[in-house]
């Protein structure tokens, strides 16, 4: 089995904190999700998340306007700057402390960052299409200047459309004017008149209108005036600008947020903090839209470059919204859960995850989009396990509610509740492989209730263990059920027999989880003593062990006495899972750290780390003496007293000492930990996902590759790429081009091969390039309308090369996959076509033949080939232009 799991994408999170951002053609948006960030394509309805991470939570992240150059910085104001369409990090730079704003100008020559109260002004690290000719390449960031004159934080940085000038906007209730370069006649001016700080500052289109929106809901106006319009006497030390307007939001004591404006359409958008969100139009301040989408703060708010899409985000319960406020429609709606993970399972097709929390919901995404396309919220408590069913139509969960649900993925629904005769807090459940019998455990009772699915009745408990039951498993075969308890037993129950008799094998500790294989010989038992068990079902004797105590342990907490080798909770597996052969097994539990171990030999063949971010309790191995104080640890140090907002110190008084959520007093407020309660393998074993503190993460063999630098010299170039397709040179073209791995490139070169040269370029092309190949075509056969000419591509290659990819179809299984999900989505959508045009042509041939009536059936027949042509026009290739011929008419 392959064991290079690589990180692929992270759901269950669609924003944490900071800022989010349109990429210059307006059809992406990135957002921070704690250490990482994530895109999501709004079009083509994809996210994935970057594989670099931070050593903290994101704070800011700026793109420049070229799209291609992305810099984060963290809380701590350490900052990656990184490559988006190859998804690598490019140089790692600190700013010292941390950065509130983070701009890049219009022209992408320099970007603005806001450091307390200072303003610096870096150069853009050069690129080859920045115009730049290489001149900064060795000293990636310089600094250009720095601005000083606010006496407090600076909120938020704009830039004119010229990159000349820049609006700050400031804690200290002004906004200021500042020029990049000294401008002759030009002064920095203040802009003051608010009564609390400044939330943002904007330029109008021709720069001669500035508008300013503060903390209370005031919005200004400021005019400019010429020289000319000063008196005389006053023009000596006389600011410029003057406030022409006052407007104010009047939102029932809500304060304002964030806000955002579009200078082309003059569109401003406000966000307060009771979760409502303001549409008005400038300079008359017309409210356009007024609609409530959170019940808490929304924390940011960004409008894309077309000013028809508006993007919010909401730290408190993790929800990210796009809206149309044209058409009044969600493009996206996203919300992750916001209570730590506890159950995860895969659909027997791998299409999807389900995820439940204690936040009560069970939350279905689709693993190719990374979206959540369903969430059930009918639990009115913590969910604590799920399960599919063999055909993957129905799931069951289980709650500390006292319920067992089944729910219906096809209408989603809940069709069928279970319960006990008494309430019990269920927190492990197990299904019958044919989906008839269900069993749960709970924490309450050690008994086990089986259920039937059909008519909902409690069928029989099952008792023999003396202390709750942690952990309950179905053997694939259907034979038996496998319980796990805190009695140091773990038991095999027949269920079907006549009498439920069970086989009791005794461990040495408390049974935390177990798993059957595959294959339903053998199953591994996890034990609070650190230890990895194997038992063969039919003997009940021990096959085999690992003592993972010393691989599980690691991560010291801020509040722990010993060091992280020493600390007695996270050296025990939670959760144990087999890969799809049987031959591995995939352990985790309070630690930072995810093992994957060989079960003949008992080696740990690898060790996955589930967070570097510091921001999280338990990722460092070692603390640091400079954080302890005499008060104890300066993390656990309530230090909101020393604000300088009133509303950030009332805050604070307002929470208990370790309160979780601002307001509710009963509500305790831990530092989150590190750890992952969770893991299992994809069905296919090319993929294991991870329930951790930060999200899903999904580790997977299907890396794309996005540059190899081998089999590259001076004469491989786009240039020479292209000379060599205009040559007549398809294959070397091709081969040019996948090892420049330009997407635009290859596709030139893939659209520029004849038809009748399709079979000799993929008959002579090499096996290093085959896998690609058939990724790039899967790719355009789901996105471009050129269905024959991909077929024709997708035919020669499965022809010329079926071969090898019969005999080496576990390195292929990706592509072959993507290939065939294509064709079947081809077919479907031909298919239907063709259903569509049946009733057509019974209508036509059931018309009257005669002059009058021929006109009509030639009128249909433009009204179907006009309307139904247009989706497959190349389908039909050149026999496409005649409609009997398509409709089989003659």
């Amino acid at each position: 089995m392959k064991t290079d799991f690589k990180f692929s994408n992270l759901l269950g999170t669609v924003y944490s904190r900071g800022n989010l951002l349109f990429t210059p053609d307006g059809t992406c948006l990135l957002s921070p999700v704690g250490n990482r960030v994530t895109l999501f394509d709004l079009v083509n309805n994809k996210s994935f998340t970057l594989p670099f991470a931070h050593r903290r939570n994101i704070h800011r992240i700026a793109l420049n306007p070229q799209g291609n150059l992305l810099l984060t910085v963290d809380e701590d104001g350490r900052a990656i700057l990184s490559n988006v369409p190859r998804r690598i990090a490019l140089y790692h730079f600190s700013f010292k402390s941390p950065v509130s704003s983070l701009v890049f100008a219009p022209s992408g020559r320099q970007f603005a960052a806001a450091i307390g109260r200072q303003v610096e002004v870096w150069h853009t690290p050069s690129t080859p299409d920045s115009g730049n000719d290489g001149e900064l390449e060795f000293a990636p960031f310089v600094r250009h200047r720095v601005y000083t004159g606010h006496y407090d934080l600076v909120q938020s940085i704009e830039w004119s459309s010229d990159s000349r000038f820049f609006l700050t906007a400031s804690k200290d209730l002004t906004a200021r004017i500042w020029s990049l370069d000294p401008e002759e006649g030009f002064v920095p001016t203040t802009l003051a008149g608010h009564r609390q700080a400044v939330v943002g500052a904007w330029f109008s289109k021709n720069q001669e209108i500035m508008y300013t929106v503060s903390k209370d809901g005031a919005l200004f106006r400021w005019e400019y005036l010429p020289r000319n319009d000063v008196d005389e006497d006053e023009a000596e030390g006389t600011e410029r600008w003057r406030i022409a307007e006052k407007h104010f939001f009047l939102q029932n004591n809500a304060t304002v947020t964030c806000a955002a404006f579009h200078a082309e359409s003059n569109l401003l958008v406000v966000g307060f903090s009771n979760g409502i969100f303001g549409i008005y139009e400038l300079p008359e301040f017309s409210t356009i839209q007024t609609l409530s989408i959170s019940q808490n703060d929304i924390d940011y708010v960004t409008i894309n470059k077309t000013g028809e899409w508006l993007a919010f985000g909401a730290s408190k319960l993790g929800q990210l919204l796009v809206w149309e406020w044209q058409s009044e429609s969600y493009i996206l709606k996203q919300q992750g859960h916001f209570d730590s993970m506890n159950s995860i399972v895969y659909s027997p097709d791998g299409q999807r995850i389900v995820t439940c929390a204690d936040d009560g919901k069970i939350k279905v995404w689709d693993t190719a989009s990374g979206f959540c396309i369903v969430t059930f919220t009918e639990h009115t408590s913590g969910v604590t396990a799920c399960e599919f069913a063999k055909r993957g139509n129905v799931l069951f969960t289980a709650s500390l509610d006292g319920s067992v649900r089944a729910w219906d993925l096809i209408r989603y629904r809940n069709f069928r509740t279970f319960t006990a005769p008494r309430r019990l807090a269920f927190s492990s459940i197990a299904v019958d492989p044919s989906g008839e019998v269900i069993c749960a455990g709970s924490r309450d009772d050690p008994d086990i209730h089986v259920w039937s699915v059909q008519t909902g009745q409690l069928l029989d408990t099952l008792s023999g263990h003396e202390a709750p039951v942690s952990s309950l498993a179905f053997a694939p075969n259907g034979g038996n059920v496998v319980s796990g308890s805190w009695d140091h037993t773990v038991r095999i129950w027949d269920i079907f027999a006549k009498t439920q008799t069970s086989e009791p094998i005794q461990l040495q500790s408390d049974v935390l989880d177990l798993a059957f294989r595959p294959d339903s010989k053998q199953i591994a038992v996890s034990t609070l003593d650190g230890q990895l068990s194997f038992y063969s079902v039919s003997e009940a004797t021990q096959v085999g062990g690992v003592d993972g105590r010393r691989d599980v342990s690691g991560g010291r907490k801020i509040t722990d006495r010993r060091t992280a080798a020493n600390v007695a909770g996270t050296k025990a597996f939670q959760t144990v899972a087999y890969s799809a052969d049987g031959t591995c097994v995939l352990a985790g539990g309070n630690s930072k750290y995810i093992c994957l171990y060989d079960v003949l030999s008992g080696v740990l063949l690898k060790k996955y780390t589930v967070s570097v971010n510091l921001s999280l309790d338990g990722t460092q191995e070692f603390l640091n003496s400079k954080l302890l104080g005499e008060g104890g640890p300066r993390g656990l140090i309530d230090e909101t007293g020393d604000a300088s907002d009133l509303e950030d110190r009332l805050a604070g008084d307002r929470i208990l000492p370790g309160a979780q959520r601002g307001g509710d007093m009963s509500v305790r407020r831990t530092r989150p930990e590190v750890r992952a309660p969770a893991v299992t393998f994809s069905p296919t074993g090319r993929a294991f996902c991870a329930a951790s503190t930060e999200g899903l993460l999904i580790y997977s063999l299907d890396n794309t590759l996005q540059f190899d630098p081998f089999d590259l010299d001076v004469t491989v170039t786009p240039d020479t790429t292209l000379q060599a397709l205009k040559e007549g040179h398809y294959l070397r073209a091709l081969a040019m081009a996948f090892r420049l791995n330009e997407r635009g490139l290859i596709a030139r070169v893939y659209y520029g091969t004849p038809v009748e040269d399709i079979p000799l370029v993929v008959k002579d092309l090499p096996q290093v390039y085959l896998g690609r190949l058939l990724r790039f075509v899967a790719a355009q056969a789901d996105e471009s309308p050129h269905l024959e000419f991909n077929l024709r591509w997708i035919e020669a290659l499965l022809t010329k090369h079926g071969r090898v990819l019969k005999d080496r179809q576990g390195d292929f299984a990706p592509e072959l996959r993507a290939v065939q999900k294509a064709v079947a989505k081809v077919q479907m959508e031909v298919a239907r076509l063709v259903d569509d045009n049946v009733y057509a042509i019974d209508y036509l041939l059931a018309q009257p033949v005669g002059a009058k009536q021929a006109n009509g059936v030639d009128d249909v027949l433009k009204l179907v080939e006009g309307d139904e042509m247009s989706g497959v026009e190349s389908a039909g290739g050149e026999d496409s232009d005649g409609s009997e011929e398509w409709l089989g008419l003659d």
